[in-house]
């Protein structure tokens, strides 16, 4: 696990600036605490923090293959390397490791651009071919590990961080109004856009190629594809925990101490479950757990800890946890909404006194259909029966004279969320229940230098773009093939990725082994979403391994009290941040508006957490990132 950066000069006569790939590398030392290395060979510098994981001694990068014309840094785990090793290897191919890093080399040299489909694991790395003049880089199918890029007509410059790219010559820092409007309806900034207007991310599943003349191409090397297979229920059952296991099994391969995070929901029980199965000795386990009653799952997890006789250790999340809001938007790199930022970095903090690697449950929901909007969209199809000036004239005004729950999911919480997501575009179908900022508001809230963007349909277009793309003709698979599309690689991969590496933890998630990814997607979608009951063919094929309360407990969501916090102990911050000095900056917002929303939270009339959060992050984000220019 590692962090890579690197620039390629266009220019044959052009030398690289070896004091530069070294400041940029500088910005990573998180991500890879216990070595450096550097390729810096005329126009090329490819550069690599180093977390050692597997072949401590031996590992070391960059690697070259056999004549050193061919060279990598690679940032990931490769889980299938000892069977592509084997294969290489009887292909004439010769090693001088036992590091996964150097069977992508040797990949490359044997299937060229095509190597990625070869690899069965979480990856984001750069060669450099000298023979052919050609920069690859590539990142694996699900989005697990970051890849930003940034091209003039003179270089390219890549980094796992944005913060590497800043740290290079001439690379501009100038805001993407499209991406910050992206941001504030869905909490993050998709792929391929970047908060910066000429950086982007490389998509999940896709690779770049550069030749060093600048010219490009950008490759997707794998997609989704659905289709119902014949099997019966029971089969399918065992199918999927056969292949769940080996998940598992493959991502012990450590040479470090390692262990799982535990929320005591179905997924990550699911994961500590399989693990208990393998592992001679005790899993060390890790959650987190809030004061607040109806926040708090401490129960769940301890029920599983104490099934499978866990190494457990947990840990209470107090207001004074928003301390580390500037370290947790610093590492970010770009503003991200989601309120698990908190205790995804604690979690991840207390695991690494004890292991380097953990295993998550991350996954599980989108592949299986666990989020309860798949359920408010069945609901909305027997509501829109209801006429239209009832709905119009009575529920919805009705719904937002409901003062706003402390509860984590009250009933009147969930009815004016419901109504609140009605008022989107039908065929956004559940995302409409994961966007937080519409049309109307949109034009209260955005000032003048956002008008370019306020008519658009950027986001509407960005959902419907993927829904179009998705192969299935069924309806809860589409919807399943846009969550793994959008919400999972660019918040909840985003959000893990950033807050363990943080830590130099290195996360692992068997849910998204692409083997178990395509197998879901031959699973007929009446047994993930089964009447009410979600995650159903789940469920039931773990039902022998879990205790019954965690396979019918509901669904929770891993998040905060931040609307409570927001009145009470974080309220000063608040005001300080969304002042209207400060939000008069740069003519984004409304002010008034803006403090319009906080009147009408600290009153306790509207939960505008996920609002006024948002904006304080990017309020934020923006004095770090942009104080300097």
């Amino acid at each position: 696990m590692c962090g890579i950066c690197g620039t390629l000069l266009f220019s044959r006569e052009a030398q690289i600036d070896a004091a530069e790939v070294r400041r940029m590398n500088e910005q990573i030392i998180h991500r890879g605490p216990d070595e450096d290395g550097f390729y810096l060979k005329g126009r090329v510098g490819l550069a690599m923090r180093r977390l050692s994981i597997v072949d401590l001694s031996g590992g070391q990068q960059p690697i070259s293959n056999e004549d050193g014309t061919i060279w990598i840094v690679y940032n990931g785990e490769i889980y299938n390397f000892p069977e592509l090793k084997r294969d290489l290897e009887n292909r004439g191919h010769h090693f001088k490791t036992r590091s996964d890093t150097e069977a992508i080399v040797h990949a490359y040299e044997e299937y060229g651009v095509d190597c990625p489909a070869k690899l069965n694991g979480m990856f984001a790395f750069a060669i450099w071919d000298e023979r052919r003049e050609r920069l690859f880089l590539s990142r694996d199918r699900l989005g697990k590990k970051p890849l930003y890029y940034y091209k003039n007509n003179e270089q390219l410059v890549f980094g796992s961080e944005l913060k590497c790219l800043l740290a290079a010559k001439n690379v501009p820092r100038q805001i993407s109004r499209q991406a910050l409007d992206l941001y504030l309806t869905f909490e993050y900034v998709p792929a391929p856009h970047s908060i910066f207007a000429d950086i982007f991310k490389l998509p999940a599943g896709h690779s770049l190629v550069i030749e060093g003349n600048g010219k490009h191409e950008i490759r997707q090397y794998w997609d989704l594809h659905f289709h119902e297979n014949g099997y019966q229920q029971q089969e399918l059952e065992k199918g999927l925990v056969d292949l769940l296991q080996d998940a598992v099994k493959i991502r012990l391969m450590s040479d470090v101490p390692l262990g799982a995070f535990l929320s005591g929901g179905i997924d990550s029980s699911c994961i500590v479950a399989l693990m208990a199965q393998v592992m001679k000795e005790p899993v060390k386990t890790f959650s987190i757990g809030f004061a607040e009653g109806s926040y708090n799952e401490l129960n769940f997890a301890r029920a599983i800890a104490k099934h499978y006789k866990t190494d457990h250790k947990e840990f209470i999340l107090r207001p004074s946890a928003l301390e580390l809001t500037d370290k947790l938007i610093k590492h970010l790199d770009e503003p991200l909404g989601d309120f698990s930022i908190f205790p995804t970095y604690l979690v991840s903090k207390m695991a690494r006194e004890h292991v380097t690697v953990v295993l998550s449950g991350d996954g599980g929901d989108e592949l299986f259909g666990g989020y309860d909007t798949y359920l408010a969209d069945a609901m909305y199809r027997q509501y829109r029966k209801v006429p239209a000036f009832i709905r119009n004239r009575v529920i919805m005004p009705v719904s937002s004279c409901l003062p706003p729950s402390e509860k984590k999911k009250g009933l009147r919480n969930r009815i004016k969320r419901f109504v609140e997501g009605t008022r989107y575009p039908e065929d956004l179908q559940h995302v409409r229940w994961m966007m937080f900022l519409a049309d109307a508001e949109k034009s209260r809230l955005y000032g003048e230098a956002m008008a370019p963007v306020r008519s658009q349909d950027l986001p509407y277009e960005y959902i419907r773009h993927y829904f179009a793309q998705a192969d299935s003709q069924d309806y809860v698979n589409r919807q399943l093939y846009v969550d793994i599309k959008t919400y999972l690689c660019d918040d909840i991969m985003v959000k893990v990725d950033r807050m363990s590496m943080a830590t130099s933890l290195e996360a692992r998630a068997p849910f998204l082994d692409y083997r178990v990814v395509e197998y879901a997607a031959t699973i007929p979608s009446a047994l993930k979403i089964h009447g009410t009951t979600t995650k159903y063919i789940l469920k039931k094929a773990m039902a022998p391994l879990l205790p019954p309360a965690i396979i019918n407990r509901g669904k929770e969501g891993f998040s905060i009290p931040i609307k409570n916090w927001l009145r009470e102990e974080l309220r000063p911050m608040m005001l300080d941040i969304l002042s209207p000095a400060r939000m008069q900056r740069d003519g984004l917002f409304n002010a008034d508006y803006v403090q319009r929303l906080v009147t009408e939270h600290l009153q306790g009339a509207e939960n505008h957490s996920h609002r006024l959060w948002a904006l304080m992050v990017f309020n934020i984000w923006r004095d770090q990132y942009l104080a300097t220019v």
